[in-house]
Parts: C-alpha cells; structure tokens; sequence
C-alpha cells in the first residue's frame, strides 16, 4: 500500500473518530433508575452482612430519608467518621448537622423517595448506589440522571466511618 494510500485511511479514521465523537451528546445515556421495592436490596443470606446491611437500611430510611435523627445512636457509633467534607466526623455533630430537617413518616418499602438502585456488602463495608436526578448544563429546563454512592465501614452493627460523594456546599445566603 502506498504511503498516499494509508495517508487518506488514517484521515478517513480520524474523520469517523471525531464524527463519533462529536455526536456522542445525541447518543444519550440510558437513564439510571432505581428499584421498585429498595428494600429487597438491603438483605443477604450471610448473616453479618445481611446484619451491616440491614443497619445501612434503617440509616437511609429513617435517618435521610424520614429525618428521624434521634434513633442515629441505634445506627451510628458515636466516633462515627464523616468524609463529607460539609459534616464534622462524630455522632453529636452528625445528629445537629442534620437535626433541623423536617421528621416525616417512615414510607412504605415501595414508596421511598430516595432511589436505590444497588447495595453491595463485602467484609465490613456497605456500598448504596443512588439515582441523582441534576441539571443539565447544556439544556436548560431539562434534568439527566447519574449514579451517587455512599459507603460505610460497619463496627459491632453500627456505622463508624461513610464515604460519599459530598463536594463542599456554596455559603448561606
């Protein structure tokens, strides 16, 4: 093949490369969607992990999702370890970080309005994938749907560390 030749294939290459790439925006993701029953995830035929598993539960749905934030101590420790960096690192400041939310009814295991799509649990860590539904910055008025993750490291049924996705909160206006 002449050097002409593998020129103009490697330009034809290059060409549907960077036509691809420019119309990956029009491809559109899938969109993330969470279970109908987000309960039914939170179990597992191991008894310890179905134990952690079971504490992540109570954390996701009476704390943040119900705000029932004086049952924390059945559910975190009290050294309990925030990687958030908008939340101190203990239970005291935990619990007033999120004390002024508004405390509703517990919901039905079908009707949570936190959208769980996976719980994984290995050793002492319990992973929950959630749907987070944000702005597009391209379209203005419309919402994209991404995947968000919080980890904890269990200690005696208890939460004593979390991980998530946390990125530091703009000033109060």
């Amino acid at each position: 093949m002449s050097a002409m030749k593998i020129l103009c294939a490697r330009l034809v290459l290059l060409a549907t490369l960077l036509a691809a790439l420019a119309a990956s925006p029009a491809l559109a993701q899938a969109p993330v969607v969470g279970s109908s029953d987000p309960e039914s995830l939170f179990t597992s035929p191991d008894p310890k992990l179905h134990a952690n598993k079971q504490a992540v539960l109570h954390i996701m749905r009476d704390l943040l999702e119900a705000g029932h934030w004086n049952d924390a101590p059945k559910y975190l420790t009290q050294e309990y370890i925030q990687h958030n960096p908008n939340v101190a690192s203990g239970l005291d400041p935990v619990m007033k970080f999120f004390s002024g939310r508004p405390s509703l009814p517990i919901p039905a295991r079908n009707n949570w309005r936190t959208k769980i799509v996976a719980v994984t649990a290995e050793a002492d860590r319990v992973v929950v994938a959630i749907v987070r539904e944000l702005p597009d910055p391209r379209t203005p008025g419309k919402t994209y749907t991404t995947t968000w993750f919080d980890m904890w490291r269990m200690k005696d049924g208890k939460a004593d560390e979390h991980w998530d996705y946390g990125t530091i909160a703009p000033p109060a206006r």
